[in-house]
């Protein structure tokens, strides 16, 4: 029930958080109680045939709340932040005029900005012959070396973005090297769209380590490998944007020869934990968010305390 006092309009709902805390369970219940449609922030669940890895919400999910912006690209496609930006307004639009409540869920910080605050994003079309050579660069000179270029041509950009996160240097560096202005200057924000409650979920590190594992398991057992074999069998190259997800990267090298399957297990834990790190290194820099511990909390008790808190939200902006 919206809140005495609050208008239905353009108000927005995120519930935001790592890898494998828990969002999808609590945003089904959570969209039935608000009736509110999901529109779903994760920068891999974008592309179809790529459903284990992501662990993208299940066909009962879906059916029992609208989730929107998935599926949306082939895995051979780039797809670019823009895209995903123009795809969300016209779900946003859509949305608000059923007279219902979007309801943004994921784990990509930047694609959960772009929506929330109408990221100003810069309109520089991707070009695989500078990627190319910048990868072969960083190749050459060692890791870590394009994310030094560009802390060298625009600092803010570079920290805030993690010096193994090859892809988004690789973009920054694209995007003021194409334009001449750093990227940190171009990307503004123009919003909030409207009054935004933003709830994060976090867990106790041991806990959050354990259901990391766990979901990695329950993807091994569901055919991950083979999801990944279809992929590259299909005609997706190792090198695609796509490919670089993970579970994907780990288990194409283990399918190239690259190592062994128990070290491809290894290595996608490991990376999986240092990617819940930088996950919450980023949202705790935006201080909207109302945090929700849920390590020990059962479902239905840390969704009703998500619903108060967003309740909560729009009341006092409301009163603003």
């Amino acid at each position: 029930m919206v809140p005495e006092g609050v208008s239905v309009a353009r108000r927005l709902a995120v519930l935001c958080g790592p890898t494998a805390v828990g969002k999808t369970a609590v945003a089904v219940v959570l969209a039935e109680s608000l009736r509110a449609e999901i529109i779903c922030a994760d920068s891999r669940t974008i592309y179809r045939g790529m459903d284990i890895g992501t662990a993208k919400p299940t066909p009962e999910e879906r059916q029992r709340v609208p989730h929107h912006l998935l599926d949306l690209a082939d895995p051979v496609d780039v797809f670019t932040l823009a895209d995903y930006q123009r795809a969300g307004r016209v779900v946003l639009d859509g949305i608000w005029a059923r007279g219902r409540l979007p309801l943004i869920v994921g784990g990509s910080g930047l694609y959960i900005r772009a929506l929330v605050d109408d990221l100003a994003i810069p309109a520089v079309a991707p070009d695989p012959v500078l990627r190319a050579a910048l990868e072969a660069d960083e190749r050459r000179q060692g890791r870590g070396h394009l994310h030094a270029r560009l802390a060298a041509l625009d600092p803010v950009a570079a920290s805030r973005i993690h010096p193994h996160n090859t892809r988004r240097v690789i973009r920054a560096l694209e995007v003021t090297l194409r334009t001449g202005q750093p990227i940190s200057a171009q990307q503004r924000r123009r919003g909030p769209v409207g009054p935004v409650a933003i709830v994060g979920l976090t867990m106790e590190r041991a806990a959050l380590h354990g259901r990391i594992e766990a979901r990695i398991r329950e993807q091994l057992n569901a055919g991950l490998a083979d999801e990944v074999r279809r992929l590259r069998a299909s005609g997706v190259p190792a090198t695609a944007p796509a490919m670089q997800g993970l579970g994907y990267k780990e288990m194409a090298g283990w399918l190239a020869g690259d190592y062994g399957y128990d070290d491809a297990v290894r290595r996608l834990e490991r990376n999986t934990r240092h990617y819940a790190k930088r996950q919450l290194t980023w949202f705790r820099r935006d201080p909207r968010i109302v945090w929700v511990d849920a390590t020990r909390l059962d479902r239905d008790t840390l969704t009703a305390r998500v619903r108060a808190i967003m309740d909560a939200e729009f009341s006092r902006q409301g009163r603003e």
